[in-house]
């Protein structure tokens, strides 16, 4: 062969004024070890080089770094530094044991074979020697190279058609979650451990009482409950370790369908446009839904919980995220009703926002989907507190009969906790005894003779002894702290409490998470429905199981306009007016005859009263007066309050916009210091058009606004008229 290959002309002197550079490419140390043939193979090319006629001073040879399998040549240093040295010119010639295995992806060997061809390189392996520049090779280069994507398509192909045979039987050896473990055999089976069993239970039971992860975390660390692990890898694989646990390591267990006894495989796919170069385990999408799983098979491991269990637990998890379509975890918002208002308008779920005002914290359920998602109007939007209070009294009057039944079964509830958890001291007291009598039997069984042991083993003993007083002087705490049983004080407080629920509610010690829960499971949501602006709201409150109560309520308006018997309320003030009546007056026959203010007060205030009666024009007031400091008002001049009334906006708005310089206008400099607002007719109409914009439309920076500081400049030459 090397004599065709001189005569063929391949190999010229050209060639050998370069490198001949041997690529030798190994998948994993274990391979090296295992297979020592192929790596002499490979390095044997160094003396085929030789043979060719290039000096042992001119041979290159790149080793891949072991370890290295990945298909890509960005994550492979040895093939980089390879093109690297062909793209500079310095390579004449490339060996490899099979020239396929240069590149395993299409693109790579190409982009290889091009290379030589541009530098005018040989590739050559145990067949011949290639020029890539010449036809035939070139052909041959190709084929070769495609060959190999198909053998590894195939071999790759065969390996998983064999693991998932082999997980449709329930025979392939997946990861196991903690409380279970392998036998020699390769059966799968509960752990021999009792505390790991014990822990691993009280999670699932904590998780169906409290309703959230975070809850169930609360309550281990509370009680210092540690969940036990077995080593997967490393010199101690198979051990029992004991770890504290994590909000991310529940959410596994609880999502784990091992503990429902079913054997899943396939859970998560790998999607190749996530992958990125380096991370091997990056581009995994989990979180499948059990029909997209490759083989799930109930009853093929021993079991914690049924599968009706777990799949609650997934329902009620999903539940709690913060999504559309869920109500999400009750939180300390004051807004008792988050995640079940329902607008009756287009059947969304309604959003709560909070506010500060003068009162405090307030909070009001809005329906934005629409406006945010389509840029429509609103559908409604209603404060929160008034709804609250109807849905908390229809709640309270339902659980005032079962008062014994709440108090029975809160003392249960409570008294069982506290006997797993005492179950579990008692478990880690057994095995700390036990490990100090280990350490004093190995150090009874040693060679006093033999110092060097003696004093190791007596130290580890002390150490048991150590750990073993500590757990007990931590139990004995625990205990008076936490006895298993309540005392008769805690029982009677306990029905005292379920005898008088509203006090309950009421108790300071209640947080308002909790009293979400307890809305929640009697509740399943709450469709409003408003009559418009206007103060009339229909609810309707779906009870678990399914039955439904209908009310008519009222709810608090911004503006007294927007009450449905405005134009009641305005014709009986005409006729209280007419009949001299004062506003004190006024106001009392308003109560007496059931006209409430926008805010639901049962009484308007003399002040509102007057204010209502000049804007109705029926009684003159100060605004009638024209005469300012320097004369009466001109023809295009406003009083701040005659021109709100003018535009049908309330004073205070136009208050704001004379501070933002939307309207211009001087203060009079004698009492009362009333402002003077300049607007003629187009003027007034431009600011009527304004006003009727809707809400927020003014503070919202648009798409075609380039700069701020331009947009605040337009904004105020658009309120002078400019």
């Amino acid at each position: 062969m090397l004599l065709r290959e001189h005569e063929d002309g391949k190999v010229q002197g050209r060639h050998r004024d370069h490198l001949a550079v041997v690529y030798v490419r190994q998948s994993s140390r274990q391979q090296v070890l295992d297979h020592s043939e192929s790596t002499r193979l490979q390095y044997g090319l160094v003396e085929r080089a030789v043979a060719l006629g290039w000096p042992a001073s001119r041979v290159m040879v790149i080793d891949e770094d072991l370890g290295r399998s990945a298909a890509n040549a960005a994550e492979r240093p040895g093939f980089a530094r390879l093109v690297t040295e062909i793209t500079m010119g310095h390579v004449g010639l490339v060996l490899g044991l099979e020239m396929s295995r240069l590149a395993r992806a299409g693109h790579d060997w190409h982009q290889l074979v091009e290379l030589c061809s541009l530098s005018g390189a040989l590739l050559a392996d145990a067949d011949g020697v290639y020029d890539p520049n010449w036809y035939n090779d070139r052909l041959l280069l190709g084929l070769k190279g495609t060959m190999t994507e198909v053998e590894l398509h195939l071999i790759k192909q065969r390996m998983a058609s064999g693991r998932l045979a082999k997980a449709a039987r329930g025979e392939l050896a997946v990861p196991l979650p903690a409380g279970y473990v392998r036998r020699p055999s390769g059966e799968v089976g509960l752990d021999p451990d009792e505390q790991v069993q014990a822990v691993v239970r009280l999670v699932f039971v904590l998780f169906e009482q409290l309703g959230t992860v975070h809850a169930v975390l609360r309550f281990l660390v509370e009680h210092r409950v540690q969940i036990g692990m077995r080593e997967r890898s490393g010199p101690g694989k198979g051990e029992l370790v004991w770890r504290a646990p994590h909000q991310q390591g529940l959410s596994n267990m609880l999502r784990n369908p091992a503990y429902a006894g079913i054997y899943a495989y396939g859970r998560s796919r790998t999607e190749a446009a996530r992958h990125l170069p380096g991370r091997g385990h990056c581009g995994r999408v989990r979180g499948l839904d059990a029909e997209q799983w490759l083989v799930r098979i109930e009853g093929a491991l021993p079991a914690y919980i049924t599968v009706e269990h777990y799949e609650r637990n997934l329902a009620r998890m999903a539940a709690n995220r913060a999504r559309a379509e869920s109500a999400g975890a009750p939180r300390q918002g004051s807004g008792l009703l988050a995640g079940l208002v329902v607008c009756g308008i287009c059947g969304q779920r309604m959003q709560i926002t909070y506010e500060s005002n003068r009162h405090g914290l307030i909070h009001r359920y809005s329906c934005q989907r629409r406006h945010h998602t389509y840029g429509q109007p609103r559908c409604q939007q209603m404060a929160g507190r008034f709804l609250d209070d109807h849905v908390v009294a229809q709640v309270l009057g339902a659980l005032a009969p079962a008062a014994l039944e709440v108090s029975v079964h809160a003392a249960e509830q409570i008294e069982a906790h506290r006997r797993q958890v005492e179950r579990i001291w008692r478990q880690r007291l057994e095995r700390a005894e036990f490990a100090c009598d280990r350490a004093r039997r190995q150090y009874q069984l040693a060679e006093p003779e033999n110092r060097l042991v003696v004093r190791q083993l007596e130290h580890e003993w002390e150490q048991a002894l150590a750990a073993q007083r500590q757990l007990i002087e931590d139990y004995e705490r625990f205990s008076h702290e936490r006895p298993r049983r309540l005392s008769a004080a805690e029982l009677a407080a306990i029905r005292a409490l379920a005898d008088d629920i509203p006090a309950l509610w009421s108790a300071p010690t209640t947080t308002t998470a909790e009293r979400k829960k307890l809305v929640r499971a009697v509740v399943e949501r709450v469709q409003v429905t408003a009559d418009g602006a206007g103060e009339n709201v229909h609810a309707v409150v779906t009870w678990a199981g399914g039955h439904q109560t209908h009310a008519d309520l009222i709810r608090p308006v911004a503006r007294i306009d927007q009450l449905s018997y405005y134009p009641a309320l305005t014709a009986r003030i005409e006729v209280l007016v007419a009949e001299g009546l004062g506003n004190a007056a006024i106001a009392d026959r308003l109560a007496a005859e059931g006209f409430r203010t926008p805010h639901l007060h049962e009484r308007f205030h003399v002040g509102e009263i007057q204010h209502l009666i000049r804007r109705l024009g029926l009684r003159p007031g100060l605004d009638h007066d024209r005469s300012t400091d320097q004369g009466g008002l001109g023809p295009d001049q406003w009083w701040l309050a005659t021109l709100a009334r003018e535009l049908g906006m309330p004073t205070a708005t136009l208050s704001g916009w004379l501070r933002r310089g939307w309207i211009t206008g001087w203060r009079d400099s004698r009492p009362p210091y009333r402002w003077i607002i300049t607007a003629d007719r187009a003027e007034v109409e431009r600011l009527r058009v304004l006003h009727q914009r809707p809400a927020g439309y003014h503070n919202r920076r648009r798409w075609t606004d380039n700069d701020p500081a331009d947009r605040r400049t337009d904004e105020h030459q658009g309120a002078q008229g400019s």
